[in-house]
């Protein structure tokens, strides 16, 4: 298969995943327990006549049959109109717009870190293999990556915030007002460090893990035992011909793990009260807020469909044979 054979393929499964999504996305909140305008009502505080309920009904577009609500919500969709939410009156892409950045910088920094240093431990224990620090490394690596990461984040919050007192409690920034400039940026730090060192520690072992097998597979290749026959220094070996190729598999575990890293921080941000897309998922499900959960649930697997077709394209560049495969 081409290059551009293989792009477009991969750009096909990727749309079809999306439009089932999509589908599912409809079907599943149109058979979920509740009425949507008994619960807008009750969200609002109303009490609506029968009239009124018929009213909105028709204004939501639930009168018509399930083919034509099914066209309206993809055009809709298309369109990147989400309805309004029925708790804060709002539509849902200028909630999300609100608590998306919080959530983004959160996973994006946990992703970074747990990254970096998961593959550094993880090429340091594949070639010192058997030593007191590999040994120590694997054995910390098993017990992180068993740890629900709620657990973990309750923990941290016990002893560093509420023992040590060292970190607030909770929120992503001071109430207080006036911190501006570089004081802002410390107060934000300040309250991102304990939901990110949980989501780091939640996943660090599983990149230690992948990155010290992988690499002790590739040391055991016959291109690497012929670069020592040549007289080729050991760190130049390590690095120039083991670590290249053993980082392939690490660039899917990105992709892949970036679903369970968002999962994750549903919990972690619940547990610290951090205001992003986890929390508001869990007050969405608590409120049965319909609208705002579809919007969600299809923003949540746009994005993971979209870090697995960069990882697809990624791989396919820096390994040549996957795409003749």
């Amino acid at each position: 298969m081409g290059g551009r054979a293989y792009f477009v393929s991969k750009i096909g499964q990727s749309i079809a995943t999306l439009a089932f999504v999509v589908a599912f996305n409809f079907f599943l909140f149109r058979v979920m327990p509740g009425d949507p305008v008994r619960l807008l009502a009750k969200a609002q505080g109303l009490e609506l006549s029968r009239q009124a309920q018929i009213d909105l009904i028709a204004e939501l577009g639930l009168d018509k049959p399930l083919p034509a609500q099914f066209v309206d919500y993809v055009g809709d969709t298309l369109r990147g109109n989400f309805g309004d939410s029925f708790i804060y009156g709002e539509p849902v892409t200028t909630i999300f717009a609100r608590f998306m950045w919080p959530t983004l910088l959160l996973v994006g920094t946990a992703t970074v870190l747990m990254t970096v240093i998961g593959l550094f431990l993880g090429i340091r224990g594949g070639w010192n293999r058997g030593s007191k620090g590999d040994v120590a490394s694997m054995g910390i690596s098993l017990v992180l990556y068993s740890m629900p990461e709620f657990w973990l984040g309750m923990m941290l919050l016990v002893l560093l915030a509420t023992t040590a007192g060292a970190f607030p409690q909770g929120g992503f920034q001071s109430t207080q007002s006036g911190i501006t400039g570089m004081s802002k940026v410390v107060d934000i730090l300040n309250h991102m460090f304990l939901p990110t060192l949980t989501l780091t520690l939640a996943y660090l072992g599983e990149y230690y893990i992948l990155m010290r097998s992988s690499l002790l597979e590739v040391l055991g290749e016959e291109y690497v035992t012929t670069a020592r026959a040549k007289g080729i220094g050991e760190q130049k070996v390590l690095w120039h011909h083991a670590v290249r190729n053993a980082l392939l598999p690490t660039v899917t575990l990105v992709a892949l793990s970036f679903g369970f890293v968002i999962g994750g921080a549903v919990t972690v941000e619940l547990v610290f009260s951090y205001p992003g897309l986890g929390l508001l998922t869990f007050e969405a499900l608590d409120t049965q807020d319909y609208a705002l959960l579809q919007g969600m649930f299809l923003f949540f697997s746009l994005a993971v469909i979209i870090a697995n077709l960069g990882a697809d394209l990624l791989y396919s560049y820096l390994d040549p044979r996957v795409r003749e495969a």
